[in-house]
């Protein structure tokens, strides 16, 4: 009886656990917060609905506690912007250039810019000039119509879990930060969705700015059994007018995981596809499948790249990349 009470008692609490509270954000001081960054603080253990008014909100933005949730309240992303001008050489490395850096678990955004300004206000500077728009660390994260602007590594889809290990055997895989991008735009030129993040990319528009070269992904995967990548599904490929050397992405590490699937290219991609970094091309794995628009012939793409069959791409799905041994399924989240 004891444990059919206590059964009881979980279920019930479950079914009317707490709603999350909800502030709003205003620069104009019509709301609880004048910026975002004090409604993160407000609630140091998360679970916090932060509504944001539109506006440009100029700040470094950390957000470590769980269940937050961002949500613009423009009629569009560019309504609501946050935004900060850092780069790898004035804050000291990649990481630490980030405008808005999220590694809190259950995190959610919806209709909202996030920017580096820095190659705006800095268009001639040289050197280290890495900018992170938007760092991404936990796991669990969604981000529903939302805009990522910069230049070289705009987003930073990582993970706080497996580059840390000392070692990943076959009996302690590494389990990769999920993050689900949704009808997003990402803007940039050069490695500019990179990391080590197990990540899906659903109908977002990837738009390329002019480079001596543009690559799009320059995904992490260090460990053969580090259970990270990036997968693309329905996305479209668009690019400036001067934006003409296009690649799908370069092995940043040794074990590196990009797939396209079904993408649309608006712009010109290079028809080698993909490119080579320190021959690590060889041990990663590049696929893509059902490319059209200016895609190019794929029988020239660089070897090591691989074009897949009807049947493998098949298996790449939404819910098999990202569910988990947690049963995850993004799309559920209102």
């Amino acid at each position: 009886m004891m444990r059919l009470l206590l059964l009881v008692a979980m279920l019930c609490g479950s079914a009317f656990a707490a709603p999350k509270k909800t502030v709003t954000v205003a620069a104009d001081g019509s709301g609880d917060f004048k910026d975002v960054q004090s409604a993160v603080d407000s609630a140091p253990a998360g679970q916090i609905v932060i509504r944001i008014k539109p506006g440009v909100y100029k700040q470094l933005l950390k957000i470590g506690a769980p269940g937050v949730e961002l949500r613009g309240l423009g009629a569009k992303p560019e309504d609501v912007v946050l935004t900060f001008g850092n780069s790898h050489a004035m804050a000291g490395g990649t990481t630490a250039s980030a405008s808005t850096t999220i590694s809190g678990d259950d995190f959610y955004a919806e209709n909202i810019t996030f920017d580096n300004s820095f190659s705006h206000d800095q268009p001639h500077a040289t050197g280290d000039t890495q900018a992170v728009a938007l760092l991404t660390l936990g796991d669990r994260q969604v981000f529903r119509h939302v805009r990522m602007i910069g230049a070289q590594d705009t987003l930073y889809a990582n993970s706080k879990t497996c580059h840390g290990a000392s070692e990943i055997t076959a009996n302690q895989p590494c389990r990769a930060a999920r993050q689900y991008f949704s009808d997003c735009y990402i803007e940039g030129h050069v490695d500019f969705i990179f990391g080590d993040a197990k990540a899906v990319f659903d109908h977002c528009e990837i738009h390329a700015i002019p480079h001596q070269i543009t690559t799009l992904t320059a995904q992490s995967r260090v460990y053969p059994n580090e259970d990270s990548g990036y997968l693309f599904l329905d996305c479209t490929v668009t690019g400036d007018a001067a934006a003409t050397n296009i690649l799908l992405g370069r092995p940043w590490r040794a074990y590196s995981t990009v797939y396209f699937v079904n993408t649309d290219f608006k712009a010109k991609l290079n028809p080698e596809g993909w490119a080579e970094w320190d021959g690590k091309l060889k041990t990663s794995t590049y696929a893509e499948f059902g490319s059209k628009g200016n895609s190019g012939d794929a029988t020239k793409r660089i070897a090591g790249t691989h074009v897949l069959t009807a049947a493998e791409a098949e298996k790449l799905t939404l819910k098999g990349w990202l569910a988990g041994a947690d049963g995850w399924v993004p799309e559920k989240i209102p």
